[in-house]
């Protein structure tokens, strides 16, 4: 395999792992009655619009229908890809749920 062939595999390889963890984050959020976009904003205030945070939350189930996402789940994958403005964010969410004594 040629360097740029290479190159264009480990950057389509990034984008679809990127995508799931978008996926994670926003499908946690739906199972927590939050809004993504919501946390997204407050996290990255900067980037008023995503796309793929758009487009990522048309793929979500409602909550009834999805499988439970331990909190543990979405800050890790957040932290694997260096998303700690939004890993703060969710954290202060979960915070926000314990105090309210729904764990």
């Amino acid at each position: 395999m040629r360097n740029k062939e290479m190159e264009e595999r480990i950057i389509r390889n990034y984008e679809r792992d990127e995508n799931m963890m978008i996926l994670v984050f926003a499908q946690w959020c739906v199972n927590q009655d939050l809004d993504p976009a919501e946390l997204y904003m407050r996290a990255y205030p900067e980037q008023a619009d995503n796309p793929v945070l758009r487009q990522t939350i048309e793929l979500t189930v409602p909550k009834d229908e999805a499988g439970p996402i331990p909190d543990e789940t979405v800050l890790g994958v957040l932290s694997l890809f260096g998303n700690e403005e939004l890993a703060f964010v969710v954290t202060e969410e979960i915070d926000r749920r314990r105090r309210k004594g729904k764990v």
